[in-house]
């Protein structure tokens, strides 16, 4: 009976061809972020205020831990996340639903294997559980080392 209005933008010989997972879904919402998608954010204190007490301290921390390793960085936001910036973006991170989302690029992940064991992990992103201790002295060094190597994403 026609095209469903959440597939978007592709034929209907090429939804055929193509399994279902490729295809964008319009009305499905990010539920796991816990900020308004569509808020555009200037700083990271404006950033900050959209959360809770207790997900506010935590994402406190870990500015703390970033602004001390990385004292010549800017902040900044950039995709709409708190940044850390030096000529190009230097890491990020987020607030979600149940976790603290850390950006620091793929090639962080590979060379922290070993210490980031205990979390969860994807390419180029580490998820801090609330329910966790935040690793600060692990969020400094894998700062550090996107600075020093040039890690820039």
């Amino acid at each position: 009976m026609g095209t469903e209005d959440y597939i978007i933008g592709i034929c209907k010989d090429i939804r055929n061809k193509i399994s279902r997972q490729h295809i964008y879904n319009k009305k499905r919402k990010r539920e796991c972020k816990m900020n308004d998608d569509n808020k555009t954010y200037k700083t990271i204190d404006e950033y900050m205020l959209i959360f809770p007490e207790n997900i506010r301290i935590r994402l406190s921390k870990v500015r703390e831990a970033l602004k001390d390793t990385l004292p010549d960085a800017k902040e900044k936001i950039s995709w709409n996340m708190p940044t850390y910036w030096d000529k190009h973006n230097i890491i990020h991170f987020a607030a979600y639903k149940n976790h603290i989302g850390l950006y620091p690029g793929e090639e962080a992940i590979i060379y922290f294997a070993d210490r980031l064991k205990d979390y969860k992990t994807s390419k180029g992103a580490i998820q801090f559980q609330y329910d966790e201790p935040i690793p600060l002295e692990l969020i400094s060094d894998i700062a550090k080392w996107c600075y020093e190597t040039g890690n820039h994403h």
